[in-house]
């Protein structure tokens, strides 16, 4: 169980912070933008959620997501071998990847099919969703690129990866299955289109 009882510490004003162990980091190191643009990306589902009252299974998936996240971070917060440790670290796993892959084939059933690329619009949760799912491909990059320099948990990249897929069908939902999707116009202003 977490329990915190003091909310600042002083520690972080040389610009370092705390892992779960090991030696403190650079707040601009790799790792610990990792899991600070995965935090973001949970700020972001919080949002969406603002505008789900009325979409119970989609609140309690995003929901589980927001759990999930804190999983991704403290994983990410976690560096190092498994092995030797006094306790068992919390992992991401293939289940939790496994269930937004099924997230997605659920949904995307009652969707329209796609004509043309979406704009992020439409009505408050999909405007939502679209920033949370922008957010979570950021932070998918930022995983990318500490994989190229430590070990980092491969689900966790596949899991930012189908959870942006994931806001992005949940974006479509929320524009009444797709059919008020605002489209892109290829051209448009451009004085090319067919529309002038």
């Amino acid at each position: 169980m977490v329990k915190l009882n003091k909310i600042y510490t002083r520690t972080g004003d040389d610009g370092t912070t705390g892992l779960v162990d090991g030696p403190r980091r650079r707040k601009d190191n790799l790792r610990v933008e990792a899991f600070g643009a995965v935090d973001e990306t949970n700020a972001a589902v919080g949002m969406c959620r603002l505008h789900t009252k009325d979409m119970a299974r989609v609140d309690s998936a995003l929901g589980r997501i927001q759990n999930d996240l804190f999983d991704l971070g403290s994983d990410l917060a976690t560096p190092g071998p498994d092995e030797g440790r006094k306790y068992a670290p919390l992992r991401v796993t293939e289940k939790q990847v496994a269930w937004l892959e099924a997230q997605i084939d659920r949904h995307i059933e009652a969707l329209e099919p796609l004509t043309s690329f979406v704009l992020p619009g439409g009505s408050p949760l999909a405007a939502n969703c679209h920033l949370a799912r922008t957010i979570a491909r950021r932070a998918e990059r930022v995983v990318v690129a500490l994989s190229t320099e430590e070990t980092v948990n491969p689900q966790i990249q596949r899991y930012l990866n189908r959870l942006s897929d994931l806001l992005f069908v949940l974006g479509r939902l929320a524009n009444a299955n797709g059919t008020k999707d605002v489209l892109w116009e290829p051209g448009r202003n451009t004085g090319t289109s067919k529309e002038g």
